[in-house]
């Protein structure tokens, strides 16, 4: 297994631990990890939805790992949905203050996983 397929499956595993804390039982793990209070259906619905998301892409990208055709798209898409992640992380740093530092974290790795893949995808050419 090369690098890239590596980066691919390791980003993919700790997105979908992610994902998972929002979307299984929201009101539970949101509660005890963030204390944030999901008290409606539509809340649920909302987080498992993102967890649906953030699982269409965990797919992808462990595709992309194995299937040589779909690989740099697939980092192309890392990089994207991480900038996103850490852009909207770093705009509400901004305008709302300074988080739990454990999403200060996330915004970190976001940067750093999307600078990797960019990387990845330079060394290819």
């Amino acid at each position: 297994m090369n690098k890239k397929s590596f980066f691919l499956i390791f980003v993919a595993s700790g997105v979908f631990m992610i994902s998972l804390s929002y979307g299984i039982v929201p009101d539970v793990t949101l509660s005890y990890l963030y204390g944030i209070e999901v008290d409606s259906i539509n809340l649920s619905n909302i987080f498992r939805a993102v967890m649906g998301l953030y699982i269409g892409f965990v797919i992808f990208w462990i595709t992309g790992a194995f299937n040589d055709s779909l690989k740099i798209p697939a980092l192309w898409s890392l990089i994207i949905f991480m900038a996103g992640l850490a852009s909207g992380r770093f705009l509400s740093l901004i305008i709302d203050g300074i988080p739990h530092p454990l999403f200060v974290l996330w915004m970190l790795l976001e940067i750093i996983f999307g600078v990797l893949g960019y990387k990845y995808i330079k060394d290819s050419n």
